[in-house]
């Protein structure tokens, strides 16, 4: 079942990569995706839940975790030189989900990216080698980029968990009722904007990478192109269904970004 979730997840443009980058990066994927299932799907006690993962994820640094997915992960720690921090802030994410479900602001969502999204592309780049500042902030920018893209395409699924990620500001500019959303489509619109900025801005990482790490992140910037198109031709319309993105469009924008074009 894990490898099936990973194979719907796992970004095309990582799956050319050689074995050993898509061993390391499938490990990430795998924790990434227990701590969202944890958070998301557990029976019981989900904020227990995490704090035990927490605990053993902890313990994967000693090099003797319990989960599965962590003792995969062990090898990767050592051979990539991963740090704990960023995947402490994936379970303080799913933490916040188990007591806030509303964000007043944009920049009270874009917060919760620097746990729920960010780390994610920060372990990408350390996988790949990359250790720069700048190159984190680049990536930083991205990564909020696709997380506001994934909460646009996520809407409907997300209010029938009981959870809204758009801003109450915005819900209450454009007289959107948060008891069935009716008419959320300009709010969806101004965050995909949102997030067309923010790619934007991030693009720039692709200069300061070169080989395997620039197709990878292409991919991304890439994946995020094309979901703010699938959604743009659904006219926002994120009640009645999911927009996907399209192949096509998604290999359209990989080729312009490694071309240099727009």
């Amino acid at each position: 079942m894990l490898e099936k979730k990973r194979a719907e997840n796992f970004p095309v443009a990582l799956r050319i990569l050689p074995k050993e980058l898509r061993t390391d990066l499938g490990a990430l994927y795998d924790v990434a995706r227990v701590i969202d299932d944890l958070g998301d799907e557990s029976a019981g006690d989900r904020t227990e839940a995490l704090s035990r993962f927490r605990e053993d994820l902890v313990r994967a640094w000693d090099g003797v975790p319990e989960e599965p997915v962590l003792r995969a992960l062990v090898p990767v720690i050592r051979a990539r030189g991963l740090e704990l921090e960023p995947f402490d802030r994936l379970v303080q994410a799913n933490l916040a989900d188990q007591l806030v479900t509303r964000y007043a602001t944009q920049e009270d969502l874009e917060g919760y990216c620097v746990l729920s999204a960010n780390p994610v592309g920060r372990i990408v780049l350390r996988i790949f080698g990359v250790h720069s500042a700048e190159a984190d902030r680049l990536s930083d920018l991205v990564c909020t980029a696709l997380q506001l893209l994934e909460h646009c395409q996520d809407v409907a699924e997300d209010h029938r968990a009981g959870r809204i990620y758009l801003p109450q500001r915005d819900l209450a500019a454009f007289g959107v009722d948060e008891r069935d959303l009716a008419g959320v489509e300009p709010v969806v619109a101004k965050q995909v904007r949102r997030a067309l900025d923010l790619l934007a801005g991030g693009r720039a990482l692709l200069n300061h990478l070169h080989g395997w790490a620039r197709l990878a992140i292409a991919g991304y910037l890439a994946g995020g192109l094309a979901t703010a198109d699938a959604l743009r031709r659904a006219d926002y319309r994120v009640l009645a269904g999911t927009p996907r993105p399209g192949k096509r469009d998604l290999l359209v924008h990989l080729i312009r970004l490694l071309g240099g074009g727009r």
